[in-house]
Formats: structure tokens, C-alpha cells, sequence
């Protein structure tokens, strides 16, 4: 099976198409999920979309917004809670995970296999076969 992170951009105005993903493929919704860190001081969040894994194909989606949302308990903003809106639209919980930021990583490709490890252990997504 290949799991893959799939940059959407830092959230600006990606969200939108973060949002439109996950509704979009309400069928093949696993999880939506806000990953907390701290960049220079500042504390952020990357919304995540999980979407179960193709079939033919196993290929299972993440589709992320890294590091670009201020974290909603420091500083409420409406990009968060546009989020959250589609969440109770499409009947899920928001997982809630700490991590490390990106930046501890020498390229961006370490940090999702980084973090894919993560969720595998914590089995939000299938272990690999």
C-alpha cells in the first residue's frame, strides 16, 4: 500500500480546497485531523484529510495544509473554524495530535514519512503491507 501526504499549501486559502476535498470524497472519509506544533515561538496547525484507501490501487491520500493556520486555542481564527464546520457537516471528530515541525527536518519528505510512522502506530491509518 503507499500512503502519501499531498501539500496543498499552508492553508491561506488552500483550506477551501481542503474542505472541498474532504466533501467530495465523503465516501472514502477515514479521518480529519489538526496536527499541533511550534514554529519560532509561534504555535501552529496542519488540517489533515484522510481518506481510506483506493480500490484497485491501495493508494491511500493525505491531503494536508502544513504548518500555516495559527493554533485556534492561541489565537481563534475563522480558517479553523471553517474546518471544524465541515466536520460536524460530515459527522466526524477532529483528531488532535502534537508533532514535531517540519523544520527539525532536513526536507519535507523525511517529516511525512516522519509522521506517517506516527499515524500507523497510533492506527489511524493501516500498518504497511
Amino acid at each position: 500500500m503507499i500512503q502519501r501526504f499531498i501539500e496543498l499549501g499552508e492553508g491561506y486559502a488552500d483550506i477551501y480546497e481542503l474542505i472541498q476535498t474532504a466533501k467530495a470524497n465523503q465516501h472514502r472519509l477515514a479521518h480529519l485531523m489538526v496536527l499541533q506544533t511550534e514554529i519560532n515561538g509561534k504555535e501552529v496547525i496542519s488540517p489533515v484529510v484522510i481518506l481510506h484507501p483506493t480500490d484497485p490501487g491501495k493508494f491511500q491520500a493525505l491531503y494536508v495544509c502544513r504548518e500555516g493556520i495559527p493554533n485556534p486555542k492561541k489565537l481563534p481564527n475563522k480558517r479553523f473554524d471553517l474546518f471544524m464546520q465541515t466536520a460536524g457537516e460530515l459527522g466526524k471528530q477532529i483528531i488532535e495530535l502534537d508533532v514535531k515541525p517540519s523544520t527539525m527536518f532536513p526536507d519535507k519528505e523525511l517529516y511525512y514519512q516522519h509522521l506517517i510512522g506516527i499515524l500507523r502506530m497510533n492506527r489511524y491509518i493501516p500498518p504497511l503491507q
